[in-house]
């Protein structure tokens, strides 16, 4: 089987097992890791926190002024929401985590209308 087809059939089962988030979320999350990881020059482990920096920077510049929109269709409302949708992830071997990794590390990252609604002013 494909890495592609792995990659989508494993989604299709995160989505199976917890609807709360539409695909496009998980697909945005491997994206802002991605770019993440060119931004910060890593090859290796992303901190929770320095993914929350690397999907708000990404979303501005992918959708600007429909950063919080575009998150709400998908049924992300808060940086607690992208731990959730990495945590899922993990589980279903599409991301690595460390021993001290925890859903914890998303928690109150960025308040979303102080951050994305401040972009569009």
């Amino acid at each position: 089987m494909s890495q592609l087809m792995d990659v989508s059939k494993k989604m299709e089962k995160i989505i199976e097992a917890d609807s709360r988030y539409r695909v496009e979320a998980y697909s945005f999350v491997m994206e802002a890791l991605a770019f993440t990881l060119r931004k910060l020059e890593k090859t290796r482990h992303v901190s929770g926190q320095e993914l929350l920096e690397g999907i708000k920077e990404y979303a501005l510049q992918q959708f600007g002024p429909m950063t919080r929109t575009v998150f709400e269709h998908w049924g992300v409302r808060c940086t607690e929401d992208f731990g959730e949708i990495v945590f899922n992830m993990v589980k279903a071997g599409l991301m690595g985590r460390t021993a001290r990794d925890s859903k914890d590390d998303f928690k109150k990252g960025y308040d979303f209308r102080e951050v994305f609604d401040k972009a569009v002013e």
